[in-house]
């Protein structure tokens, strides 16, 4: 097989990113797809082991690189130039992500602004007008695709002429939330990047986004959290920043007399 569909593989296998960069460092590609069983419970646990010895399909994995061909679709792996470096220094990393647009915008300095879905309007002016600033200062805008705040952040990044990224909790074949289409295909035509660390066809289930978080605050050199209330994923990110040692900035919701 072609190199890609090992890494094809191993991304649909969803295992310990941990575990897998550790069998990665210490083994070949192809070496992996033929391990036996007790070979395999050196490096992962039982439950990944299962997983790795059910999944073999050749032609399953032919077919997943032809989609990905068709549809301008790259993988990035840890050994990649482009791969994001920050992702590298984090516990659970990911090792493979899928990558839509110009994989150039990953390793340039990059800001995240997150915030609340249900902004207000003067969040998501702010929101916009702080995107608009950093992207004409050459610093590219992170954030998560949603609706609201990182909608405005995204928005505000392109009418500058800079580099956006957007860092999904579902597959590439799958544009969530349906509002954003447009803007998702935008974000592509100028210039802009989407990456996600889910293969194809993953939907969007409420525990990818906590994972999606991690990724927008690693690749960022610092987070702007915009209107974001107690209960918002917003401050999952925040969290991540913390624990990531990035720089955490803040602007409040406006309350007007």
């Amino acid at each position: 097989m072609d190199e890609i569909h090992y890494w094809i593989w191993l991304s649909k296998l969803n295992l310990n990113p941990n575990d897998l960069r550790n069998c990665l460092k210490n083994n070949h590609l192809e070496n992996i797809w033929k391990m036996r069983e007790k070979e395999l419970t050196n490096y992962f646990s039982k439950q990944d082991v299962d997983k790795i010895l059910q999944q073999r399909n050749k032609k399953e994995l032919s077919d997943y690189a032809k989609y990905l061909k068709k549809h301008k679709i790259n993988i990035l792996t840890f050994k990649d130039k482009n791969f994001p470096k920050g992702l590298n220094y984090i516990d659970d990393g990911p090792v493979i992500i899928y990558a839509l647009g110009d994989t150039s915008a990953l390793n340039k300095t990059g800001i995240a602004i997150v915030g609340s879905r249900n902004c207000s309007k003067y969040g998501q002016t702010v929101s916009q007008a702080f995107a608009y600033s950093l992207s004409k200062n050459n610093i590219n805008i992170i954030s998560g695709l949603a609706i609201g705040i990182d909608k405005a952040a995204h928005e505000g990044s392109i009418l500058a002429g800079g580099q956006t990224i957007a860092v999904v909790g579902t597959g590439l074949d799958i544009i969530y939330p349906k509002e954003n289409k447009e803007l998702f295909f935008n974000i592509i035509n100028k210039n802009g990047l989407i990456i996600s660390e889910f293969p194809l066809g993953i939907k969007p289930y409420n525990y990818n986004f906590p994972k999606r978080n991690r990724i927008i605050s690693a690749i960022s050199e610092g987070v702007l959290v915009v209107e974001a209330t107690k209960k918002s994923g917003a401050l999952i990110t925040v969290e991540f920043g913390l624990e990531q040692g990035k720089n955490i900035y803040a602007i409040p919701r406006k309350h007007f007399k």
